[in-house]
């Protein structure tokens, strides 16, 4: 039977991945493509999603994507809805998430919202498809598109992926396809690959005379460490005038302008008292709020990859950053240390802080600040906390990563009524 208008559906909200929520009669559905206050037919209904067919009645905060790719990328799913009510959409999965957690007095939170054209931070795939390279990102469980066009990456890291996709079709080491992770550091692009073939010295050969080209100091090879395949010049990357060497693949946060709002986010709701005893970093990276913190206080700066912990302790010399290699999941900063602290400041993976989170609950710390990449994870670790009668003081919300449906936010929380423990 033909869909009629009378059969058009609203979309009411969108899902945590982005897609449009509608009731249907046989239930709620997810459906691709859609914003809220859409009227939509659908295609095609299977379980609890369903494919579109047309939109009768845009929404009012439906727009026409920016980039042709948009309805194939897998990079940005939201591309159809205004950037404004993204980031308050984003901005209330942040909130409920904090009130799923028991809070109730929820401050106004602080947002920021990065430009387009801003992202320093890529993971790509290729294919060999028709003597040719397909360089990009893999549609929804899908096959690479190819990435002729990008409204998000810096423009920097844009204008290299066509000389890449000829060095990585001249390469006798590819034979299929492989990946690559650039980021840009302030030496120029980093590239880690994988391959699906193994280099040799002709495939070096190749590699080094495309770095010097296109100011590429450093090419590595995705193992376990990564191996040099390349290296024509120094690799570095400064934090707060601090000149780090990070290694390949490193972690950086996505956007330059994201990781400014962060740090001044967590920088700006540090105490005012005390800080002669201390900060503890958690999760501390290569030192992105490192160095800024230590501007401040002493900072025991705790970090579990063995490459990321080398790259910050080689930097720390003449700073107040102390670092310490620390598995926090098997080896977690015990409760006697975190209380002594004038801050817990932690920024953990996007999985959570596990383990991490029961010591920092029995230390009960008179001050942390919560550095979160998924609402979900933020929900689970923060939950304890409220329970222990800390209150949330401050929130930002971050979008960073734009027209999709990842958030960041910065939470500080403090105990009432804790004094500092006497040392012994």
């Amino acid at each position: 039977m033909e869909n009629t208008v009378a059969e058009a559906i609203r979309v009411v909200a969108l899902g945590n991945d982005g897609d449009g929520m509608a009731q249907t009669p046989q239930g709620r559905v997810f459906i691709p493509g859609t914003v809220p206050g859409d009227d939509v037919l659908l295609a095609d209904e299977t379980g609890t999603h369903a494919t579109l067919e047309r939109i009768v009645t845009p929404g009012p905060d439906r727009v026409t994507p920016p980039c042709h790719l948009s309805d194939a990328c897998g990079g940005c799913r939201l591309q159809h809805m205004a950037l404004p009510a993204i980031a308050a959409w984003k901005t209330a999965r942040v909130v409920e998430a904090l009130q799923r957690t028991g809070f109730t007095d929820i401050p106004t939170p602080a947002t920021h919202q990065v430009a387009p054209y801003g992202r320093r931070r890529v993971d790509l795939a290729f294919r060999r498809v028709d003597r040719r390279i397909v360089l990009g990102l893999h549609r929804r469980r899908g096959d690479v598109v190819d990435m002729t066009q990008c409204t998000v990456l810096d423009p920097a890291l844009f204008a290299l992926l066509a000389p890449l996709r000829q060095v990585l079709h001249s390469l006798p080491a590819v034979h299929a396809g492989g990946d690559v992770q650039i980021n840009l550091l302030d030496s120029g692009p980093d590239l880690l690959i994988a391959l699906d073939g193994t280099p040799d010295a002709n495939d070096r050969r190749i590699l080094a005379q495309f770095g010097k080209s296109h100011g590429i100091p450093r090419i590595s090879l995705r193992a376990q460490p990564p191996e040099t395949l390349a290296l024509t010049g120094p690799v570095f990357h400064h934090f707060d005038g601090v000149r780090v060497v990070p290694p390949p693949g490193a972690f950086l946060q996505v956007a330059r302008d994201g990781e400014a709002a962060i740090r001044a986010a967590v920088l700006g709701n540090l105490p005012r008292k005390g800080l002669k005893a201390g900060i503890i970093e958690l999760y501390a990276g290569c030192g992105t709020l490192s160095f800024a913190l230590a501007e401040h206080a002493k900072v025991n700066a705790y970090e579990g990859d063995r490459a990321a912990f080398a790259c910050l302790k080689q930097a720390s010399g003449g700073t107040r950053v102390l670092p310490a290699l620390r598995d926090l999941n098997r080896q977690p900063v015990m409760a006697g240390d975190l209380a002594r602290a004038a801050t817990v400041v932690l920024d953990p993976p996007h999985a959570g802080a596990g383990a991490q989170m029961a010591q920092i609950v029995a230390g009960k710390p008179r001050h942390v600040i919560y550095v979160s990449c998924n609402p979900i994870a933020l929900q689970r670790d923060l939950a304890p906390l409220q329970q222990a009668g800390y209150r949330l003081e401050s929130l930002t919300v971050v979008d960073q990563f734009l027209w999709s449906a990842e958030v960041e936010s910065v939470c500080v929380l403090t105990l009432p009524g804790t004094t500092r423990p006497r040392r012994r």
